[in-house]
């Protein structure tokens, strides 16, 4: 009987510590899963901040950087009235970008009719455009520029004269490079066509004057 008595108080007694143990290591567990929570919280913000600071200077350097196609200006065309076959322009070549310089090939020059070639040249030798430039192109296609003999040019300027308004395309192209710093792009070959029409008098029609030329690359 007194045996038997005994061992509840002693198990009782026993019991508390243990628990109280549990509880503190239960409030360690807690404690340090919240810090690591935490940690981890202010691990991902900080990596997050990082790639959207990043991702940012990555796009203003991008809109700054990107290469954008020079732009051709079509200001003076004529087929003047004289005994000598010849055509007259006066194109410009602008690079509009802030940091980023054009390398050109041998720029040539081809005016159709219809779709039908009659004058040939090569414009310009290899040169570059530094950036924020414009390069201005006079030139005149006669002689052996043209493609047409004497008779079919005589035909043509019948033509020009009986349609009252002539409609001609001028097409420009060289194989261009882009130059960031010490940097350079694959060649593109560029392509501007300017369509022009002219009047009866063999001059660029005033709609026409200062039009800008659509470019693309092949």
């Amino acid at each position: 009987m007194h045996s038997s008595g005994q061992l509840p108080v002693q198990s009782n007694r026993d019991s508390r510590p243990i628990k109280r143990h549990q509880t503190a290591r239960k409030i360690v567990h807690r404690v340090r899963d919240s810090l690591t929570t935490r940690v981890s919280k202010l691990v991902c913000a900080i990596f997050l901040a990082f790639l959207l600071v990043v991702g940012l200077i990555t796009f203003v350097l991008w809109l700054s950087l990107r290469p954008h196609r020079p732009r051709f200006h079509i200001h003076e065309f004529s087929v003047p009235e004289a005994t000598n076959a010849r055509v007259s322009f006066n194109v410009t070549i602008r690079n509009p970008n802030l940091s980023i310089g054009i390398y050109y090939d041998s720029m040539n020059g081809t005016v159709y009719y219809k779709d039908q070639k009659f004058a040939w040249k090569q414009l310009l030798f290899p040169f570059y455009q530094k950036p924020k430039n414009t390069t201005v192109v006079v030139d005149e296609l006669s002689g052996s520029a043209l493609t047409v003999n004497d008779q079919r040019w005589t035909e043509l300027k019948k033509e020009f004269r009986a349609a009252g308004m002539v409609p001609l395309r001028l097409e420009i192209t060289s194989n261009i490079r882009f130059k960031i710093s010490t940097w350079q792009s694959k060649r593109h070959q560029a392509h501007a066509n300017c369509d022009v029409s002219l009047g009866t008098d063999g001059v660029l029609l005033p709609t026409y004057i200062g039009k800008r030329c659509p470019v693309y690359f092949t």
